[in-house]
């Protein structure tokens, strides 16, 4: 390495053959790239007055490079107690170093008009406890050694940074909010992976709809937002800006194909001559953009018939043996066999509520290597320490987390329907069952008149009189258990949901009723009904599900009528590697604007870790949240982590949970909890 001394305070440290102020040619030859991004990793040490910019061939850590060229001790050393080593250089208030990475942006012209232009940003970790002082110190130093032509921007890396910068003069520290930079990406990866298919593009909503009867597993579907309503593919390409939770996106990943969002595809493939063709289709997290290259038809349909062989089946058979309706914190997980996932877990959730779980830090028990553990974050997390300020013992932290849920988690007063009733219905009339048989010979046959009979079978269970007996029974639990509710929702609760390659989001329906008796009998039969849509039935017996095998349950729930709400997963859909955060939508009107693409939620991610949140997207808002709202959501987010240890399936407890929440004050009303997407286990 050599030394460039460009400013009289600042030694800077750059490698050989560089000189500063960095240009964007120089930042090249530095830089590595996530998502299309190029970067370059950089530290300034106060001390010495020295600014190091890093080379990122091999992308190493901070932590690596200061070991050898800073620190002269052995990176062992400093891997063996790492979370000291991240609190002298994130976390102390007088800290000798700041850390930090610099991106490249490429802003486009006006409607062609204009040359592209680029700026760079600047930011820390999210973890970074920065203030407002130290981080216009920080940006100074950096932009005294940038190329005068090239802008920088300070990206605050979390609301605390934000919040710390809001009085400096944007003249005296020009920044940029992590949102805004979002929007202007061209590539999200969504779902890493490889396909090989035919490619559909799509240039608007009409045209698929148009086309949409002549769609097959085999396809590569390109359009500016996929809806919901997509059958089951081979890969998906949005290109416009949408959220990973959507159902759509929730679907790519419980069926593990490759989805992204690249903004400007459609050109692209057009300009290839590829729309129609046979092509391979790849997903990166480190690449530039989607690889899409021709391919033949035979790579295409091998690779399908090697899904097709590794289909969902049940790992148990459902009960449909008579069984009582039951209030919904009756149940517990076991009970999915008799009526519903959806059903189950929220009785589940109940019990650990009331009741407690020995498993809840299960996740922070896990070695991170190089830590042995993270519990001395979640003590941190949860404010309690033992003597001298240390970490809480175990018994102390499980005490803690349990108090946590008990005070600030509702499950909303419901009942729960077996799947006894629903065969119960629909035995009690030969027409159904009769359009059952013919429904059952169809796909047997591969009958092209599929859409037919499940329109003809649905209209008979909405239209069937329902037997006076199930009436009354469930009259009778509507009066014992949602006394004074006098607005419901009755939601679907199937054994063919949320199981490893079938996550089925969005699949079934749910509807909002009055708390009459007509009501909820009409809204029983629609969710009874939407089994046996054309849609739901070809992706079952796409995943091997048998329409025999295949039940619904059905939960009559109170309405939470609160306005804030949305769907928490407890991982980062943008990073498989990353351990530390949880992803939040969030809508202002209603939780199924989230799930059902309705508008653009906005988007944040909350440290499970070291703490503290970021805003990733406003989506249609015109403002962020405010404080104390943020501070809710990160307490939504640590129990989300805790809960994701109750739920998993092993003692790994790396399943992420999906919950649907809204905010009721300091109460949060847990509407679902399931395994998310592709994670997700039987």
């Amino acid at each position: 390495m050599s030394a460039t001394d460009k400013c009289p305070s600042v030694t800077v440290i750059i490698p050989a053959g560089l000189d500063v102020p960095l240009t964007v040619p120089a930042f090249g030859r530095l830089a590595g790239s996530l998502a299309g991004i190029p970067f370059v990793k950089l530290v300034v040490d106060l001390d010495d007055a020295t600014l190091h910019f890093i080379d990122s061939t091999g992308n190493p850590l901070h932590v690596q490079y200061m070991a050898k060229h800073i620190l002269d001790v052995p990176l062992d050393d400093l891997l063996s107690d790492i979370d000291t080593f991240n609190h002298e250089v994130y976390a102390r208030p007088d800290r000798r170093f700041c850390l930090g990475v610099l991106a490249l942006h490429r802003r486009p012209g006006v409607d062609g008009s204009e040359p592209e232009s680029v700026f760079m940003s600047l930011e820390t970790v999210e973890a970074d406890t920065m203030t407002g002082d130290l981080l216009l110190t920080f940006y100074r130093h950096v932009r005294a050694h940038i190329h005068p032509s090239v802008p920088l921007f300070l990206k605050p890396a979390n609301h605390v940074q934000e919040g710390s910068v809001a009085d400096i003069p944007p003249g005296e520290l020009p920044r940029v909010p992590a949102h805004e930079l979002l929007s202007r990406r061209t590539y999200v990866p969504l779902n890493p992976g490889t396909a090989h298919g035919r490619l559909r593009v799509f240039r608007s909503a009409c045209a698929y709809r148009a086309s949409a009867d002549t769609l097959r597993p085999h396809d590569i579907v390109v359009m500016p937002r996929v809806p919901d309503d997509i059958p089951r593919l081979s890969g998906l390409i949005n290109a416009e800006h949408t959220t990973p939770l959507s159902h759509t996106n929730v679907l790519a990943t419980g069926w593990n194909i490759p989805n992204a969002i690249q903004t400007d595809i459609i050109d692209r493939l057009d300009e290839a001559g590829l729309d129609g063709e046979w092509v391979s289709y790849e997903v990166t997290a480190t690449a530039a953009g989607v690889r899409v290259e021709a391919a033949e038809q035979s790579a295409a349909l091998d690779g399908l018939r090697l899904r097709a062989a590794d289909r969902t089946v049940l790992k148990r058979r459902p009960d449909t043996d008579p069984a009582p309706i039951v209030a919904l914190s009756r149940l517990r997980m076991g009970d999915h066999h008799r009526y519903g996932t959806k059903a189950a877990n929220l009785g589940e959730l109940s019990h650990v509520i009331e009741n407690g779980s020995q498993h809840l830090l299960g996740f922070y028990r896990v070695p991170r290597p190089p830590r042995a553990d993270l519990l001395g974050h979640l003590s941190r997390l949860l404010g309690v320490h033992g003597p001298g300020r240390g970490p809480a013992d175990e018994a102390a932290l499980a005490a803690s987390a349990q108090r946590l849920i008990g005070r600030h988690l509702r499950v909303p007063r419901g009942i729960a329907l077996p799947f006894w009733l629903q065969r119960r219905f629909l035995e009690s009339s030969p027409a159904v069952v009769g359009s059952i048989d013919r429904l059952v010979k169809a796909l047997e046959l591969g009958t092209q008149h599929l859409d037919e009979i499940c329109a003809e079978l649905q209209h008979l269970i909405r239209t069937t009189p329902m037997p006076d007996d199930i009436r009354t029974r469930i009259d009778r639990a509507v009066a014992t258990h949602l006394p004074g509710a006098d607005r419901l929702v009755v939601r679907s609760s199937s054994n063919a949901e949320d199981l490893e390659g079938f996550s089925a989001a969005g699949v079934y329906e749910s509807f909002r009723c009055a708390g009459t008796r007509d009501a909820i009998a009409d809204g029983v039969r629609e969710v009874w009904a939407s089994l046996m849509s054309a849609r739901s039935v070809r992706l079952r017996d796409q995943a091997g599900l048998p329409l025999e095998d295949c039940c619904m349950g059905v939960v009559v729930q109170e309405e939470v009528a609160v306005p804030l709400g949305g769907v928490l997963v407890t991982c980062s859909p943008f990073d498989g590697r990353d351990f530390r955060n949880v992803y939040a939508n969030i809508s202002a009107s209603s939780v199924a604007d989230v799930v059902n693409g309705v508008g653009a939620p906005l988007q944040h991610l909350y440290n499970t870790v070291e703490g503290g949140g970021r805003t990733v997207s406003l989506g249609s808002a015109t403002a962020d949240l405010d404080e104390g709202t943020k501070h809710a959501l990160g307490r939504l987010a640590l129990v989300g982590r805790l809960l994701q240890s109750h739920f998993s399936p092993d003692g790994l407890y790396g399943t992420p949970v999906d919950i649907e929440w809204a905010l009721d004050g300091e109460r949060i009303q847990m509407l679902q909890i399931r395994p998310y997407g592709a994670r997700a286990g039987a």
